[in-house]
């Protein structure tokens, strides 16, 4: 009786990298299998995260998974009764309560599959990211190709000379590069 009554614990999974990097299309992926497996999905993506749907989480390759959009990352709990999985999208835009959030879903036999970003334009660590991949069980960094040699990218380089943190854009506003361009481009020199 005990055993019919005990309910498998939760986890995290990150799948962080670039811009261009094809997180979305994993989160994406893992979702859309989880849903094929019958599980309750829930998804969720920041409200201000407008460029290609006000609802749908969607890759630059045009994949498509219905989503919530949520002001904050408390409304998450909110939302996510009698779910299995939950997804969260662009995980950089949501504030320093996520990983509280992602910690709590899993206590309560949740996977939890969060995507975003793990550094900024400037190549610092982006909103709760950093926090988010220590307390995962799972972390997946995916890459991109660098525009400019065509290695390995994990940076995000952005093209305007806009120096807000936040700037929703596409391939007109970013670009993904590898370390050493990256560094050329932002006059970085460093001693070996």
């Amino acid at each position: 009786m005990f055993l019919e009554s005990a309910k498998k614990s939760g986890w995290i999974e990150v799948v962080t990298g670039s811009m261009f990097s094809g997180k979305t299309e994993e989160l994406i992926r893992r979702l859309k299998r989880a849903q094929f497996a019958r599980q309750k999905v829930e998804i969720f993506k920041p409200q201000m995260d407008t460029r290609y749907s006000e609802e749908a989480v969607v890759s630059h390759d045009a994949n498509t998974i219905r989503s919530t959009p949520v002001s904050s990352s408390g409304a998450i709990l909110l939302m996510t009764g009698d779910v299995e999985v939950v997804g969260i999208d662009e995980a950089q835009f949501f504030d320093d309560y996520l990983p509280d959030v992602c910690t709590q879903l899993a206590a309560r036999g949740i996977r939890v599959i969060a995507a975003g970003l793990d550094m900024d334009y400037t190549g610092k660590p982006f909103g709760p990211m950093p926090e988010l991949m220590a307390i995962a069980e799972y972390v997946t960094k995916v890459h991109a190709i660098c525009m400019h040699c065509g290695d390995l990218a994990h940076h995000s380089h952005r093209l305007s000379a806009d120096n807000k943190l936040v700037v929703l854009g596409e391939k007109d506003t970013y670009e993904p590069l590898c370390r050493h361009c990256f560094n050329k481009l932002r006059g970085m020199k460093y001693e070996v």
